[in-house]
This record gives C-alpha cells, structure tokens and sequence, in this order.
C-alpha cells in the first residue's frame, strides 16, 4: 500500500526513492509487524482467555506436566497472522504475484487451522485427519495453478540440486504434486513441532531469515548469476514477507516464551508451515528446505517412525513423539529443549545458505 503511494513520488522528491529498495521495505516491514504484534497481542489474548472461559487447550498425547497449562488460551496465531498479513499489504508491491501466493497460501491454511482449533474447543475433537488433510490438497492445488498455468517470468517447474552448480530436474507438470507435498509437508511438520513454548515460533524466526535472504539472491540476475542459482524475476518481492514474518514471529514469542501467555493453536502452526513451504516453492529452493526446515523434519520424522515401529514390532522407538516429548520424559527442563532445538534450527539454517555458494 505504502509502496504504491509513496514510490511515485520519488519523481518530485528524492527522499522518497528509499521506498523503492527491497532491503528498506524488509526491514520496516520487520518492524511493522512486531510493532503490530506487540500492540494487538495482549488484546487479542484477552479475547481469547475471554472466548475459551479457562476451557482444556492441552492436548491428550501430552507428558503429565503439561497439565499445569490448563487454562492458557490457545488460537494466538491469530496475532501472527495479523501482524504477517498487515505488515506485508503495507510494505509490498501488490501487484507482485509471487506475494499473493504466499499470502493466500498462509490465510488459507490458517483458516483451515481456526476451524479445527475452534471444533477442538467444543468437542475436544477438532477435525478429522481426512477432512483436514482434504482441505489442504484442495488448496495447495489450487495455489500451485496459479504458479503453474500462469508463471511469472524465468520461473520454469524444475528442481534445483543443491551444492551442484547447473543441476536442474525438469519434472513437467509433476512438479504440481511435488509443490503440493512441500507445502502440505511443511505446514504439518510445524504444527507437529509445536507442543512447547517457543518451540515452534524460534525456528520460523530463522528459516524465515534464511528465505529472505535466498529470495533476495534468486531475484537479482546479477547475484544468481555470481552464485549460478536460478534467477526469478520478481521473486526478490517475496524478501518483504520474509521480513514481515520475522517481525510478526518475534512479536509472538514475547507471548509465547515461557511460561506462555498464549499457545499458537493450529491457526498459526499450519499458516506458517505453509508459509514456509511456499517460499519454499516460490524461490525454487525446495529441496533446500528439508534442511533450513531441519528440526521440523526431524519431530515429523520421529512420528512417523514411532508410528511404524509400534504397528511392525509392537514396541515404541522414542519414550513419546514428537521427539521433544521424549526427551521431556528424560528429564530435561523445557526451556533446556526450547534453546537446544533453536540452536541446531539456527545451525542448519546456516548450512543452508552455504550451499548457494557451494557450487
């Protein structure tokens, strides 16, 4: 909005030309939303506390300590979502398509999230597995012919290889499939990870910086040519929402560290998964994402395997999954998981960005 209103005046005054660069719209973009965050945050908490009058938020296949959570209000990724969604309309190019993906990608899945934590506060069920894992194909699909049938310019159904330079797939129209799963992939893997108080929202913070910076290189054709990365035009916008999600995830924690204020529900836990599957998607860094989105893959991962290892063998792998669960029943306090888990989603992330030089 602000883009729109204040770039053409850079015709007749030079201070306004600023408005033009991506790197200071990132930047107040991050500022936006945190400042959002922090102002709408303890409004929309009161609300909620108000909404679930004290009703059971904590799920059943929890430790027994979680217990002592009872009450706190669950749906915060209501906060996110608006400090993310108004921060971004504020500082972006709207008439940038690979924006409007990202953004509906990220409402979508968190209306799908909102109706399942609102069934889940009055039957304590919420929806069922094939209704939600339904809604989300029906709308990954959807958004995958936006990109696919209507591409932006450069933009091509391929797979980039990390670490190998000019190492390119050409999937076809099997590339729908392939998006759909690392958007859906995503957006379940962060709403798995989300059983502690920041646990969550701190690997967003990273995998979000490391978006960032891989959409402002694979927008620029001078920096994608220097690296030997793909260059698409127009994917240098998608920096803004990084830059809008960082500030709306750290506006959140202030709520969510512990002891949380708030939990982040399915609402935030699904939108920002698919968030960052999208990004994913769009920037052509798909296969990279298993690795900035390490420690999601990695609670995902710990499901599945104890899912499989109970039903082949009759015997459990981990004490409890997700994993940080397990390591709960090992004894660790809370915060000691939450920082642990933070320091390797801050390390792969790092690793990540490596390889766009490492070829």
């Amino acid at each position: 909005m602000l883009y729109h209103l204040l770039v053409p005046l850079a015709r007749d005054h030079i201070v306004f030309n600023v408005f033009r660069y991506l790197t200071f719209r990132s930047f107040m973009a991050l500022i936006s939303a945190l400042v959002i965050s922090l102002v709408v945050g303890p409004w929309i908490i009161r609300r909620l506390r108000a909404m679930q009058h004290g009703g059971e938020t904590i799920r059943e296949d929890t430790p027994e300590r979680h217990r002592g959570k009872k009450g706190t209000p669950t749906m915060g990724g209501l906060v996110i979502l608006m400090a993310l969604l108004g921060s971004t309309v504020l500082w972006v190019n709207l008439t940038n398509r690979y924006v409007w993906v990202a953004i509906l990608a990220t409402l979508g899945f968190g209306m799908i999230g909102a109706i399942d934590d609102m069934l889940k506060l009055k039957t304590r069920k919420g929806l069922r597995a094939k209704t939600k894992f339904a809604l989300q194909v029906v709308l990954s699909f959807a958004l995958v012919q936006i990109v696919f049938w209507e591409p932006g310019p450069n933009f091509a159904p391929v797979l980039a290889i990390p670490f190998l330079k000019g190492w390119l797939i050409d999937l076809g129209w099997w590339w729908i499939p392939v998006a759909m799963l690392v958007i859906i992939g995503a957006s379940n893997a962060v709403n798995l990870t989300d059983g502690l108080d920041g646990l969550a929202i701190g690997p967003i913070i990273m995998a979000a910086g490391a978006f960032g910076v891989i959409a402002y290189l694979t927008g620029n054709f001078r920096a994608a040519d220097y690296l030997k990365i793909l260059n698409v035009r127009g994917a240098g916008e998608l920096t803004v929402f990084c830059g809008a999600l960082i500030g709306a995830a750290i506006g959140f924690l202030w709520f969510n560290c512990h002891p949380a204020e708030v939990f982040m529900g399915d609402v935030g836990s699904l939108a920002l998964g698919s968030a960052i599957g999208t990004l994913a998607v769009l920037t052509k860094a798909e296969l990279l994402l298993p690795l900035i989105g390490g420690l999601y893959v990695v609670e995902a991962a710990s499901v599945i395997i104890q899912v499989a290892s109970f039903k082949l063998t009759g015997r459990r792998v981990f004490r409890m999954a997700p994993l940080h669960h397990h390591y709960e029943l090992e004894g660790w306090a809370e915060p000691k998981i939450v920082v642990r888990f933070w320091i390797v989603s801050f390390a792969l992330a790092l690793l990540a960005l490596t390889t766009l030089k490492l070829r």
